[in-house]
């Protein structure tokens, strides 16, 4: 009659259901371990290298296996395995040590698979669960910015419907041969339709801020500056092509007026919108009107224009973490200062350059040479640019959600030529003094928007 082994004492027993079951299954099936120590079980917060193995009996030294009656035999003992999948950059995602009996196979739950997947892809796609807030502030954007051939849609759609006929064509003529976007009446401008609030939504996309560095006297006529022109100028838009950020409350008494090519306002249903927005032409003949005309003495005074000084030309500079404005040779801008007697106010905006990535010239100069070409012929260029999409956030034309801040600087005073008449030194000199304060921009406003330290603010062409 067999000895039968005995049992741990009631304190020492394992839990049912336990790892450790594995250990203890069929004990009457072996034998010769009547002096056998009882297994010490360790709780579940103690160290892993406390736990001690469920049989003491000396091992084979190259198997491993137990030694009973001369007879060696694997001990049923819990396996484990451990998943340990770790991101691109190297950082921990899951770390779950799984134990399971050697009849069951390991499987990943359908989250873990999920997340294998999402880390091995190059496109991370948003989640389903965004606040609708958010939701409103990309519909806005995508809106902006896909205005033009939204409305070029619309208007041949209309004429492929012979109904329309007698309407779209005495109106294509019409916006052919309109004088409105250079006359500097702005008679179609629309306090309404700039202060709506859907505005507030688009310049809280990025989010833009508009900051001031000193008062303008409502007395005076100014030229503002902006910097750098970026792919879009989505900062130029929000400041002063609408109401979202305030410019009347920073700047009370003065009218602004956004300026653009003149070619966007031959665009049916699109120089409606954007000559209610405010928007002119940027032909000298529109903006020495819009400061000669109108205002509190019928001469400008009260009035303001915005120019992106480096036009479509510092399009193609616009990259990632640079400031590299095309200034040194634009000097047109200070002449026409001087001939209308406005002053000058330079603007700086912190990050218009980080809303999109662009081929760069240095990687593909053909495709530079090509830009420069279409820039050459047609007076517009085209950059190739890409950001994130509206459901993903790698591939896209929308901008990336990085701040924008909107530095108006100090004024520069300006004396107005007589009769028009130039002094190509006093040019030269409002043009340092003006390039001075972009600089005192710079220094004075990085830190606040944490720019990095290798970023430099650069004059070229």
């Amino acid at each position: 009659m067999a000895t039968p082994i005995p049992l741990l004492p009631e304190k020492q027993q394992p839990p049912p259901n336990s790892y450790a079951d594995a250990a203890y299954r069929e004990p009457d099936k072996i034998h010769g371990l009547e002096n056998t120590p009882p297994t010490q079980f360790v709780g579940k917060g103690e160290a892993e290298s406390q736990r001690s193995p469920p049989f003491s009996q000396p091992r084979h030294r190259k198997s491993g296996s137990l030694r009973i009656n001369g007879a060696s035999k694997q001990p049923e003992e819990p396996q484990s395995i451990v998943q340990d999948l770790r991101d691109e950059d190297g950082e921990q995602l899951i770390n779950k040590k799984l134990r399971f009996d050697d009849k069951k196979k390991p499987q990943r739950t359908p989250t873990e698979l999920v997340s294998a997947k999402w880390e091995r892809s190059h496109v991370h796609f948003a989640p389903i669960s965004v606040p609708f807030q958010r939701r409103l502030q990309t519909f806005m954007v995508l809106a902006h910015t896909l205005c033009i051939p939204l409305f070029l849609t619309t208007f041949f759609f209309l004429c492929s419907i012979p109904l329309f006929w007698p309407i779209l064509f005495p109106y294509t003529i019409y916006v052919l041969l309109s004088s409105a976007p250079s006359s500097g009446t702005l008679s179609h401008r629309s306090p309404l339709l700039r202060s709506l609030p859907l505005w507030s939504l688009f310049a809280s996309y990025f989010p833009a801020r508009l900051h001031r560095s000193a008062r303008l006297e409502p007395t005076r006529k100014y030229i503002f500056g902006y910097h750098p022109h970026g792919i879009i100028s989505h900062g130029a838009f929000a400041a002063f092509g609408t109401e979202a950020l305030g410019f009347s409350q920073l700047f009370p008494g003065i009218t602004n007026t956004l300026l653009t090519l003149d070619t966007n306002f031959r665009v049916p249903f699109y120089r409606d919108y954007a000559l209610a927005l405010g928007l002119a032409s940027v032909s000298r003949e529109s903006c020495e009107n819009i400061l000669s005309k109108g205002g509190r003495n019928e001469e400008g005074m009260g009035r303001a224009i915005t120019i992106v000084v480096g036009g479509a030309r510092e399009s193609l500079d616009a990259q990632p973490q640079t400031m590299n404005l095309v200034l040194k040779r634009r000097k047109g801008f200070v002449k026409l200062a001087i001939r209308t007697g406005a002053d000058l106010v330079p603007v700086l905006a912190f990050g218009e350059n980080d809303l999109y990535d662009q081929v760069t010239s240095a990687s593909h100069p053909f495709v530079h040479k090509v830009q420069m070409a279409v820039k050459k012929c047609m007076g517009f260029t085209v950059p190739l640019f890409h950001a994130r999409g509206v459901f993903n956030y790698d591939v896209g034309l929308m901008p990336y959600r990085k701040p924008l801040n909107i530095v108006v600087g100090r004024p520069i005073k300006i004396v107005q030529a007589k009769d028009g008449k130039v002094d190509d030194s006093y040019v030269n000199e409002i043009h340092e003094m003006y390039v001075r304060e972009l600089g005192r921009i710079w220094e004075e406003w990085r830190e606040l928007f944490e720019v990095d330290s290798r970023v430099q603010l650069r004059i070229v062409e």
